[in-house]
């Protein structure tokens, strides 16, 4: 595959929630392909680990050739990303890839959901995806080079799944918006996608001992996925590789979307 660093170098990305799980995984491989990486969680601790975590890996490998720079707040703040901008282009020189990454899943059916949950998922999922996107591009239309804006979607954007019906809602929002921001990117030679990962092994699913092997058995792959198998899929969206592919959702789940099997008894 082309690599993610050309046909320029010193590419440098913002990623949201990458503290741990799925994000992190995406840092660290970015990192490794010589980007630089503007690394994001809400927690301060965390996303300060996070980076150091990056740029303690092993010298002369090549995950030395980017360098990553912890970026504490909430991502649904718009004042907040636009700082993350502004922190992107003053320290690295500019903003080519904006990963939408952060999100948050909260449990709760048509009948026990409160507007406090609501829009606690709506602000994050949707608001914080939607901004991050017009104020990361607003950037690359000054540079004039493109770039890559890319939304963390979910199969259950594509399938119901029990207790996440705003979760839900949100997920297949974010793919109407990669869609619909085709119309005003596409001009700029910025490509916008987003990816929908089924079940996946990261600090928080894998607290649930029941989670292997019932994600192993209703998958059709018969495991769930790594965050490499999504971070591998990020960096092929976000590549000179797939330039010609925008306004895309790439599902990544095993199979489980083909046959919709439930992780109930």
């Amino acid at each position: 595959m082309e690599s993610i660093t050309s046909p320029r170098n010193n590419r440098t990305a913002i990623i949201t929630g990458a503290g741990i799980g799925i994000g992190f995984a995406i840092a660290k491989a970015l990192v490794e392909q010589g980007v630089h990486v503007v690394l994001n969680d809400f927690d301060e601790e965390t996303a300060h680990k996070a980076a150091t975590r990056i740029n303690a890996l092993e010298p002369g490998t090549s995950s030395m050739r980017g360098n990553c720079v912890a970026c504490p707040g909430d991502a649904s703040d718009v004042a907040f990303i636009q700082h993350m901008v502004e922190t992107a282009a003053n320290t690295f020189g500019s903003v080519d890839i904006a990963i939408a990454n952060a999100g948050i899943t909260i449990f709760g059916d048509i009948f026990t959901t409160t507007p406090d949950a609501f829009q606690t998922i709506v602000n994050l999922n949707l608001r914080g995806s939607f901004f991050l996107a017009q104020t990361a591009a607003r950037q690359m239309r000054v540079q004039q080079t493109g770039g890559s804006v890319l939304f963390m979607s979910s199969v259950v954007g594509h399938l119901g799944h029990p207790g996440l019906p705003v979760y839900s809602m949100t997920k297949a929002g974010l793919e109407m918006l990669a869609k619909q921001l085709v119309i005003d990117f596409s001009p700029l030679g910025i490509t916008v996608n987003a990816i929908a990962p089924g079940a996946t092994l990261t600090e928080r699913t894998l607290d649930d001992p029941a989670y292997i092997p019932t994600w192993s058995r209703i998958t059709p792959m018969g495991r769930p996925a790594t965050v490499d198998d999504i971070a591998n899929a990020a960096l092929f969206l976000v590549s000179p590789a797939s330039r010609h592919i925008t306004g895309q959702s790439l599902v990544v789940d095993g199979g489980w979307t083909s046959v919709g099997v439930p992780p109930v008894n």
